[in-house]
């Protein structure tokens, strides 16, 4: 069962948490890629000074303050695309980081676009993920309550979540804001 908005609408932090756990597809003309989401980072809006909302409104973040349950796509680093999820109440700056995803369906699909046969190293890192998945910043604004990229429910299978600071991050608020299920061989 795909996640509703409602799921999306409330404070990052804790959307960060809850998505760990969840399934994240991808559905293309090639295929359908699945992945576990086993580690995430929250970012919050003008009073985060890691977030790309803390200097307000900009061509880039401003999607940030649209309805939760958007891809906030952007490019980074010349070569990658990050997949964030727009969260909090619209009009309030909010995003979830998808940091790394255990593959469970597509790993064919997702080695031949990352041209590599190492599963471990398929998708255990942003960038490698949205590669993997065929994520692009075409995809920024893309409602995940759709057709083309969306979260479903799983059946929990019980784990425990480690927190700690953000990965590079220099400016970081005294809060762990990345979470990661313990023990999960993807994880960043």
């Amino acid at each position: 069962m795909r996640l509703e908005r409602a799921f999306y609408q409330r404070d990052t932090k804790e959307v960060a948490k809850e998505l760990l756990g969840k399934i994240l597809v991808r559905k293309t003309r090639e295929g359908i890629t699945k992945g576990k989401i086993v580690e995430t980072e929250a970012y919050y809006g003008e009073e985060d000074p890691a977030s790309h909302a803390y200097r307000g409104r900009a061509k880039r973040s401003k999607i940030m303050w649209d309805k939760p349950g958007i891809a906030y796509v952007y490019f980074i680093y010349g070569n990658h695309c990050l997949l964030n999820v727009v969260t909090e109440a619209e009009h309030k700056a909010g995003a979830v980081l998808i940091r790394a995803i255990e593959p469970t369906e597509g790993l064919e699909l997702m080695k031949r676009r990352r041209s590599i046969n190492n599963v471990r190293d398929l998708t255990n890192g942003p960038g490698k993920l949205t590669q993997a998945f065929d994520i692009t910043i075409k995809d920024n604004g893309k409602d995940l309550t759709g057709n083309d990229i969306w979260i479903e429910e799983t059946q929990v299978n019980k784990f425990e979540i480690g927190s700690s600071k953000r990965v590079g991050v220099s400016k970081d608020t005294q809060e762990n804001l990345r979470f990661y299920i313990k023990g999960n061989r993807f994880v960043s």
